[in-house]
Parts: C-alpha cells; sequence; structure tokens
C-alpha cells in the first residue's frame, strides 16, 4: 500500500512539473547608477566636488517557471553589469567603475495577458573596480552585497521590456591606499531587453 501511495505521488508531482511552464533567454541594456555624488561622501575633497553618475551597461542570461500560487512566477537572472560614475579633479574628467555579478531573485505576477510587475532580492558579487584619478588604485573593497529590485514590463511574443530600480541593503565601501572611501552600494534605474529562446 505503501508502495502504491508512493508512485500516486510522484505521478502527480511528475505531472506538476511537465505541466510548468519553464521560460528561458537572454537580456541586456542599459542601467543609470544615480549615486553621484552620495557614493563619493567619505572620499577627498577634489573627488567629491562634482562627482556625477554615469550609464553603464548589463547583460546575462535568464529563467521564469510558474509557480502554483495565485498565478505567480519565479524569475532568477544571471547578469554581468558595469557601473559608471565621472568626477572632476582639477579641470580633469575622471572615472570611478566596477562590475559585478548579479543573481535576482524576482517574485512576479502577469496580468492583461502581455504586462507583468516583480520584486525580489538581488545578490551581488563585485568582481572588480578601478578608480581614474592619480596613482590611486583600490586597497580593499566588499565583494559580496545584497541589494533589492522592483519593476514592470511588458511581453510581446518573445521579445520583452522592463524598468526596474535597484537600491543596495547591504553596506559596501571600497577603501583605498590613501584611507579614501567610495561607497559601492548601488541605487540605480535599470532598462532591459529580454528575448525568450
Amino acid at each position: 500500500m505503501k508502495k502504491v501511495i508512493l508512485v500516486v505521488f510522484l505521478a502527480l508531482g511528475l505531472s506538476q512539473v511537465s505541466n510548468a511552464q519553464i521560460n528561458f533567454g537572454i537580456k541586456g541594456g542599459i542601467n543609470y547608477n544615480n549615486n553621484g555624488e552620495d557614493s563619493f561622501k567619505n572620499a577627498t575633497n577634489d573627488i567629491a566636488d562634482g562627482a556625477s553618475a554615469k550609464t553603464g551597461f548589463h547583460a546575462g542570461v535568464w529563467f521564469r517557471g510558474n509557480l502554483p500560487i495565485l498565478g505567480l512566477y519565479l524569475r532568477p537572472e544571471l547578469v554581468y553589469t558595469q557601473v559608471k560614475t565621472e568626477f572632476e579633479e582639477q579641470s580633469q574628467t575622471n572615472e570611478y567603475s566596477f562590475k559585478k555579478l548579479d543573481v535576482p531573485v524576482l517574485l512576479g505576477k502577469k496580468f492583461l495577458g502581455f504586462a507583468h510587475v516583480f520584486a525580489g532580492p538581488s545578490f551581488q558579487y563585485i568582481l572588480d573596480d578601478s578608480l581614474d584619478f592619480g596613482n590611486l588604485s583600490t586597497d580593499e573593497f566588499d565583494k559580496f552585497t545584497v541589494g533589492l529590485q522592483f519593476g514592470a514590463g511588458v511581453e510581446f511574443g518573445n521579445l520583452g521590456v522592463d524598468v526596474r530600480w535597484e537600491r543596495g541593503l547591504s553596506e559596501s565601501e571600497a577603501r583605498f591606499a590613501n584611507s579614501s572611501r567610495i561607497d559601492n552600494r548601488v541605487n540605480q534605474i535599470i532598462f532591459g531587453l529580454s528575448l525568450k529562446l
């Protein structure tokens, strides 16, 4: 009897998995880091004066699976992102940039047949950062951070467009040999284009 019950539960589980709609694809777009001067609040005065955000980019892959709960879906992504900030020093334009891997895990809801909203945590690992400012180089920086993303989008066939806002939740600083610090915690608007394969 126990074997029969086990077989029934396995059959039901497999039928649910086979009926679950799983999609995947590629994505890319631009991101606007609107930290600007806030990123440099603990840095030297020369850096903090005139700091402004710049447009970066992102590219990656996504997966989406429907959940049998209120029509929700789960969408994890793996995304390479580059973020830039520009600042003036002695009438010369300099740049601070960092590259990171993002793993957003988004919970979403579709409506109207083509629109959707979503929100969830974003786990981030900073791969590298660089500061074009004299001879300064990064001495140490926090590599793992956690953020929050939420946004909305539309889909037409295999093509999707979305806009999302991201805010870093955990403190993350790049520290330099001269004791200057820059806050790596992102606060950005992300415009994305996705293609379902």
